[in-house]
């Protein structure tokens, strides 16, 4: 250094664009993450819509199918970063609106009650990872 205050950068002012390995890692294991648990709902779709039937999901047959659509293509999105504002938004509407209306645990029969917490708090991370990825996509 030279002693001149102007050389020396400040780690606040070095823009992070998301290209690092860890965030590109990260980005990769969120969105595989997500379009695979979402590609199981077709496995059984009927399962998916008599479940989404029960807590109240109106038009289950469209709504159902639909929404897992979104969500592969949405992490696919983000394992690719392709869109990533429309990737990453639809990720954690998706989140937002579906861990606390589908997996209620704290309304959950006994037998279930445990499935739901697990469900619930996986979802809460997931979307915790979507967030921190919505804000990178609008950087």
């Amino acid at each position: 250094m030279t002693g001149n205050d102007d050389d020396e950068v400040d780690p606040a002012d070095v823009a992070d664009d998301g290209s690092g390995a860890p965030s590109r890692l990260g980005r990769v294991l969120l969105g595989i993450g997500l379009a695979a648990q979402a590609s199981e709902d077709f496995r059984d779709m009927n399962d998916t819509v008599e479940y989404a039937e029960s807590a109240g999901v109106p038009v289950p047959e469209v709504a159902a199918p639909l929404a897992s659509g979104t969500m592969v293509v949405a992490g696919l999105g983000i394992a690719i970063w392709r869109l990533p504002r429309v990737a990453t938004g639809a990720a954690v509407t998706f989140l937002v609106g579906v861990t606390a209306t589908m997996h209620d645990f704290w309304n959950a029969d006994a037998d279930d009650k445990s499935g739901e917490r697990l469900a619930f708090f996986g979802n809460l991370a997931m979307l915790g990872g979507a967030l921190v990825f919505l804000r990178e996509a609008y950087k």
